[in-house]
């Protein structure tokens, strides 16, 4: 039996202002209707052997993971949830405490979230290889055969022949200058670090203990005192912020006597910039990728992308624009790499660009800021049919609501009201109140708020299906 266990806890902040905190690449739908997790998850669904997918998460986005899986009919074998972003190595070690408990040795094919693969029935013949190796011990990572000097990615040189196409792992090297990426590729020596492996739960286990004794421990203690929350495995939040952030090249690949390398040739791209989409992308007869409402003159090998309006380009070469509902990103093809600078800042400034869209995704649905100002803000808000809001209360704000679309439950105070298309009720501050959507269609609502203060943190849940009581809400200026 193999076990995909799939890491989907990046951030994506090279692909800002499409990617953010809070809504990452790997939960959204880059290249085709699908989303990147979706893509992962699907692509194995036609591999004999293959049981249901472990999924290794940020805590904040377990509610879309969750939604994703279920629109592919997919019941994942567990979602772990990781309170904080420690790299491959605890994830891995999270996940193989998690089989090994439950008395099963299976094989771990441990994929990120954010990959695209083209050949699909080559990678498959990489994981069938795999799997014979790692059932005799052997610790797997695939090596992509490069066809460019890409300096976006580390490379692992290879070692001695075992078979076709594996070898021993000779080192891993960092991303290299442009020359020395040059020097690798007409070398023959070296292939791209995919991020991908394959192992036997039990191996790497021992390997890790071996390797890295300390955050074993600790993630047995975090799994130990850990619980089951609703479709989720919390590990332990105290315990887990112990361990030091560690991939699994450096805790255990770089250093084991175990490890191997498949060399996989399947049209691999991990899509960790816009140049990368841009390469992997179709594009018209002037060498550009454009995607949504835009207009361009005189423009050759550029990557334009526009999300919520118009964009208009003129003499432009080797550029990317990007253009969300609250942000426009402009670089140089050869300059996206940066783009995580941008983000630095954005962060060190408290925006909240750098952590949400100016839709925000929620578990009943989402909603989105359509205007505000000083002491007042409007959104539009949509509510999945038979979902509903929490039970709560703001101590600063007040609530208008009108009906657009559908019918809403409203719980205001002591009162039960349905409201209908063109109706509209009103929040005062401080009263506890909820919205539920008993339809069958998506409720459409827009909501005003006013008040001195319009943060997100402005909440006090009194009940909550979903389990979010005691969560505190992200927050950044505007």
């Amino acid at each position: 039996m193999t076990v995909p266990v799939i890491l989907a806890g990046g951030s994506g902040t090279r692909l800002w202002p499409l990617s953010r905190e809070l809504y990452p690449k790997q939960l959204i739908n880059m290249y085709n209707r699908h989303t990147m997790l979706q893509n992962t998850v699907l692509r194995l669904s036609d591999l004999e052997g293959m049981d249901a997918p472990l999924i290794v998460c940020n805590d904040v986005h377990r509610f879309m993971t969750a939604e994703q899986l279920q629109l592919i009919q997919v019941v994942p074998r567990a979602i772990i949830l990781e309170p904080a972003a420690k790299n491959t190595a605890p994830a891995i070690a999270l996940a193989a405490i998690q089989l090994t408990a439950q008395n099963q040795d299976p094989v771990m094919l441990v994929l990120p979230a954010d990959h695209r693969i083209n050949d699909v029935s080559a990678f498959h013949r990489g994981i069938e290889q795999g799997k014979t190796l790692a059932d005799d011990g052997y610790l797997i990572t695939f090596g992509i055969v490069p066809d460019t000097p890409e300096t976006g990615y580390g490379y692992i040189q290879k070692g001695d022949s075992l078979k076709d196409n594996v070898c021993r792992i000779q080192r891993f090297v960092e991303k290299p200058d442009l020359d020395t990426a040059k020097s690798y590729l007409s070398s023959g020596d070296y292939c791209w670090n995919s991020g991908m492996f394959m192992f036997k739960a039990s191996t790497i286990l021992k390997e890790l203990t071996l390797l890295a004794p300390d955050m074993v421990d600790i993630c047995r203690r975090a799994v130990a005192n850990g619980r089951q929350d609703l479709d989720f495995f919390r590990v332990d939040h105290t315990i887990f912020e112990q361990i030091a952030a560690n991939s699994i090249d450096y805790a255990v690949m770089e250093k084991t006597e175990k490890g191997v390398m498949v060399f996989l040739d399947a049209g691999w791209n991990d899509l960790g910039s816009f140049d990368a989409l841009w390469q992997t992308e179709k594009k018209d007869t002037h060498a550009n990728v454009i995607k949504g409402d835009v207009l361009v003159h005189d423009v050759t090998d550029s990557y334009i992308n526009a999300q919520s309006r118009l964009v208009a380009a003129v003499g432009l070469d080797s550029v990317v624009v990007v253009e969300t509902g609250d942000a426009v990103l402009v670089s140089p093809r050869d300059r996206v790499q940066d783009v995580k600078q941008i983000v630095n800042q954005l962060k060190s400034r408290g925006r909240k660009e750098s952590i949400t869209h100016a839709k925000v995704y929620r578990p009943w649905g989402d909603y989105e800021t359509i205007d505000q100002s000083h002491r007042y803000q409007v959104k539009r808000i949509t509510v999945k049919p038979g979902a509903k809001l929490s039970l709560q209360k703001h101590f600063h704000r007040a609530e208008h609501w009108t009906v657009v679309s559908g019918s809403a439950i409203v719980t205001r105070g002591e009162e039960t009201l349905l409201l209908k298309e063109d109706q509209s009720t009103y929040i005062p501050l401080g009263t506890v109140h909820r919205l539920e959507n008993p339809g069958k269609i998506p409720l459409e609502l827009i909501e005003v708020q006013s008040g001195p203060y319009l943060g997100e943190d402005d909440i006090v849940r009194l009940d909550d299906v979903y389990g979010r009581e005691h969560e505190k809400e992200k927050v950044a200026n505007p």
